[in-house]
């Protein structure tokens, strides 16, 4: 098996013994048929997917991004301008300083610190909440940065190359970094996810073009990327349903424990979702059928004010 093998056959597993979410059958294929028309349109805004002044630069940028790539549980802490999402709020911002400053080299981000990033991300330092995540973020840029001086010769170009046009290495390579290893339990089964370190070959892929840097063998073996948008969306659709007290906890603006049961349900069991959507669609032949490219689809989904006015679950944890 490989890699991506095992993330869906555990989600599959979590998705039989799931007591708070479950799949709605006839949700989900309304929902996958719904999409079909989108999955062709390869247009997106977010900044990952747009190119910089070069190459070297657009690659330091989404290696830098998705190393940050996280912290959906503090965004209502965040400061953020009018009408801008937490994840949006941190891309542009990081986008900016590298058109401006040029792209963060490894031995700067391997001594980056806390105070740093709430400069660079333009937070409050006196927020002791959004203070904690920028203390997370220059860990997490940290680790890249001595993850690449120590096994890439300082190099973002060698990272990539080490790993050989196959996204399943560059996945476990990025996973040897704790902040990446985003695998859970539930009952007795490891649940390995692995957000961040595949939305990075995603990434790569597709502000690249499948070329180069985001040249990728195995690309459309990428699971979706389990936060807690995609499942929010799929709820919103009527694909999934919770639970009327994890609903009501939700609802009442409550965090939900990381790694808890109900966390990982719901994103272990929104994968297994998108994959049957992914199996449906590719039964009745429709191009693009992916996980990777239904994700795309669902997150863009997200951005609607019908479904940002609904609440979403969150979680304070640096997978995502």
């Amino acid at each position: 098996m490989t890699l991506f093998d095992e993330i869906r056959a555990a989600a599959r597993d979590v998705a039989e013994r799931a007591r708070s979410v479950r799949i709605d059958d006839a949700g989900l294929r309304d929902l996958a048929d719904r999409l079909a028309p989108e999955l062709a349109c390869s247009s997106s805004d977010d900044p990952a997917h747009m190119r910089l002044a070069d190459d070297d630069t657009t690659l330091a940028y989404v290696l830098c991004v998705d190393a940050v790539n996280f912290g959906s549980g503090w965004f209502p802490v965040l400061r953020k301008p009018e009408g801008r999402s937490g994840y949006f709020t941190i891309a542009t911002a990081l986008r900016r300083h590298f058109e401006s400053e040029g792209a963060l080299d490894a031995p700067s981000l391997a001594h980056i610190e806390c105070g740093d990033c709430t400069t660079l991300f333009g937070q409050d330092p006196t927020n002791r909440e959004s203070e904690e995540l920028m203390a997370l973020f220059a860990r997490s840029l940290r680790d890249l940065g001595r993850y690449i001086l120590t096994h890439a010769g300082g190099s973002y170009e060698e990272l990539i190359a080490r790993a050989g046009g196959r996204a399943e290495a560059l996945v476990g390579m990025l996973a040897e970094m704790p902040m990446y290893r985003d695998v859970a339990r539930y009952e007795e089964i490891e649940v390995p996810l692995f957000k961040r370190a595949q939305i990075t070959a995603a990434d790569l892929a597709l502000v690249f073009e499948g070329r180069g840097p985001g040249r990728f063998a195995d690309i459309d073996d990428l699971t979706m990327f389990p936060d807690n948008l995609v499942p929010h969306v799929l709820r919103c659709e009527g694909a999934l349903h919770y639970e009327p007290s994890l609903l009501a906890h939700i609802d009442a603006g409550e965090l939900v424990g990381p790694g808890s049961r109900e966390e990982v349900e719901i994103r272990a069991v929104g994968l297994h979702a998108v994959e049957r959507m992914a199996d449906h669609l590719r039964e009745r032949g429709v191009p693009g059928a992916s996980a990777r490219h239904l994700d795309r689809v669902l997150w863009g989904r997200g951005q609607s004010p019908a479904i940002k006015g609904r609440k979403r679950h969150r979680t304070r944890s640096f997978f995502y």
